[in-house]
């Protein structure tokens, strides 16, 4: 099943086109990991999926649902696309505790206020938290347990797919592959459908099954991640494969 479905979408800022022609299919319980550098279109893709951004042309379905360009999304699809941010200490706010912004959250998206205890805690336990870190302040988290945090808020809801941005980028390598460990495991256990952006192309390899490589706002190359790190077909693929860096990989689950 395709819960995710980008059709030639377009978008221009002035005479720069952030996305020319960009075409992408996200099927669920699989990983689609977007990588290029910056300025590449990765975030406008992004925001353009999750409903915040207005595509000038193209289409775009969300569990086979057509996607108005220029409305608004209804308010369950946008239940069933989640964002796990760049860096949460940013969009954490610093005087809620933690269960203050899970129920801002759940509010926000309709779920009624009997179900958001109980909603919270099955969040928090997906991202191997105790019920405790609900009095915590996003001040009192180290950047790891933040981003747990984050990924907790954008599972309140049951969402189908996550929208992860630049989701490790602000870790240290360590975390990273912490962080990484926890998204594969609600992938695997809740058929969950991640899109994966990042600059990183050697944090992609690890956690996509498949790979979209954009360059200034056009698909270069897209394919099963195998198939693209053995034998690339663009020069700016092979480009970022020569420059990704080392990255551990994949292991138990330990805050550092």
């Amino acid at each position: 099943m395709n819960v995710i479905e980008v059709a030639h979408l377009c978008k221009r800022f002035g005479k720069i086109a952030a996305l020319d022609d960009v075409s992408l299919v996200a099927r669920q319980g699989m990983t689609v990991g977007i990588v290029g550098e910056s300025g590449s279109g990765k975030s406008t893709l992004a925001r353009a999926v999750l409903g915040l951004q207005r595509p000038d042309s193209g289409s775009l379905r969300i569990l086979g649902h057509e996607i108005v360009l220029g409305g608004r999304m209804p308010r369950e699809l946008r239940r069933s696309v989640q964002l796990v941010p760049q860096d949460p200490r940013h969009t954490l706010n610093p005087a809620r505790t933690v269960q203050r912004s899970l129920w801002f959250h759940m509010a926000a998206q309709g779920i009624r206020r009997a179900e958001r205890k109980a909603r919270a805690h099955d969040a928090l336990a997906m991202v191997a938290l105790t019920p405790d870190y609900l009095h915590a302040y996003p001040g009192e988290l180290s950047g790891g347990l933040a981003q747990r945090v984050a990924i907790a808020r954008a599972l309140v809801g049951d969402p189908a797919v996550l929208v992860c941005d630049e989701a490790v980028s602000a870790l240290d390598k360590g975390v990273q592959a912490q962080v990484l460990n926890v998204l594969s495991e609600l992938q695997r256990d809740r058929r969950l459908s991640l899109v994966f952006v990042s600059h990183d192309l050697a944090v992609v390899e690890h956690i996509s099954d498949e790979i979209t490589v954009l360059r200034r706002g056009r698909v270069v190359e897209t394919g099963a991640t195998q198939d693209i790190l053995r034998a690339p077909k663009d020069p700016y693929t092979t480009e970022l494969l020569a420059a990704r860096t080392a990255h551990p990989p994949l292991q138990g689950d330990e805050e550092g």
